[in-house]
């Protein structure tokens, strides 16, 4: 859909979306196209509140009952797994603590509402063979491990864990600093941690600028912002000089008045229209087109240097990236003879997985446009 239409029907999903958190019943009358919002709405991953809405409203039909069943579907298992990994977990002596999600569900009025893809835990770093051991124990599959920032666990039919050693990797170097000793910032007595109120919001609000800046982050993120606010009062001048430490205070303040204004029906401001659009057309995880353009822009780059750079190897330690790579590509960089053969290993990949052809027609379309 062109920009327009997607301002209409992301108007569509925003009303009742927030009619589900606020718990009001919607005016069918303003919703014209339901193909539409609930394309849109999957894009996002909201098509549990979009279907509970319309339903309170007595539009009840087969892609609601599917949207809101799936939707419970995948919270029941995600719930009986996290108990299971959470009491592993504890019989193993690891602290831990549940992330983003796996917290923010409980915020939101009815069960399932709040739609999770994967279930995200940070460790104790040191016990990660440990983690290895009981997540293969309890059945999972290990699909990554020792790679990057957190591990990655599978079990069918769509279990998805992820474990984290750390919160951010070290190219986002602020983030990454400012996390570095997470332990201490921590609260709770027995072997499952948690953060204050405060600093829990710092935290999803930094993982949703790593996002935002990165390939985009959609409604989801904006409506997770809406809800914890609405059931949270937060000592907003500790938020303040924290979020200037680790250099989201802009962001935290524009992506909370927006999350504020949107899902309570307010009128937005021009600056805040600009940036839906940005969201809407970001969808859930982003987009190859705005990592590309985000990417141009804060480095300052051509089309050529950005085309060098996603290929170049790392081979300093004192540059910011080679941890990362380290981590990425651990049989290279134990034989660093090879590390030449890298970057067309990584044009490999990037070709398989069809991320190459996508950066290459976005930067064709920016030249066309330019």
């Amino acid at each position: 859909m062109n920009a327009e239409q997607l301002r209409s029907v992301g108007q569509e999903v925003i009303y009742l979306a927030g009619c589900a958190v606020n718990e009001t019943k919607p005016d069918l009358g303003k919703v014209s196209d339901l193909e539409s919002v609930y394309a849109l709405a999957a894009r996002h991953k909201l098509s549990a509140a979009v279907a509970i809405a319309l339903e309170s409203a007595g539009q009840k039909d087969a892609r609601s009952s599917q949207a809101i069943a799936s939707a419970l579907k995948r919270a029941a298992l995600f719930e009986q797994a996290l108990a299971q990994v959470k009491a592993a977990l504890e019989a193993a002596g690891i602290w831990y603590m549940p992330l983003k999600g796996a917290v923010l569900k409980a915020y939101y009025p009815q069960y399932g509402v709040r739609e999770m893809a994967d279930c995200d835990i940070l460790f104790d770093a040191s016990r990660a063979e440990d983690v290895r051991g009981l997540m293969e124990r309890l059945g999972f599959q290990t699909e990554r491990f020792g790679v990057m920032h957190h591990d990655v666990y599978f079990k069918k039919p769509l279990l998805n864990f992820q474990m984290h050693l750390s919160l951010f990797d070290p190219i986002h170097e602020k983030l990454h600093a400012y996390y570095g000793d997470v332990y201490k910032r921590l609260v709770g007595d027995g072997w499952e941690k948690r953060f204050s109120p405060e600093d829990f919001y710092l935290y999803v609000t930094a993982h949703a600028y790593k996002h935002y800046s990165g390939g985009g982050a959609g409604l989801r993120s904006l409506l997770d912002t809406y809800v914890y606010l609405k059931k949270e009062k937060l000592d907003m001048d500790y938020v303040a000089a924290e979020a200037e430490k680790i250099g989201v205070a802009g962001f935290e303040a524009a992506n909370r008045s927006l999350a504020l204004r949107l899902f309570s029906g307010q009128e937005l401001t021009a600056e805040e229209k600009d940036r839906l659009d940005y969201v809407l057309s970001s969808g859930a995880y982003g987009t190859t087109a705005h990592q590309v353009e985000n990417r141009l822009r804060a480095n300052g780059w051509g089309k050529a240097r950005y085309a060098l750079n996603r290929f170049f190897v790392p081979i300093s330690q004192k540059n910011k990236a080679y941890a990362v790579y380290a981590r990425r590509y651990p049989f290279f960089y134990r034989h660093k003879l090879l590390l030449p053969l890298l970057p067309f290993y990584r044009i490999l990949r990037s070709l398989k997985s069809g991320k190459l052809i996508r950066e290459t027609k976005t930067i064709v379309k920016i030249k066309k446009s330019r």
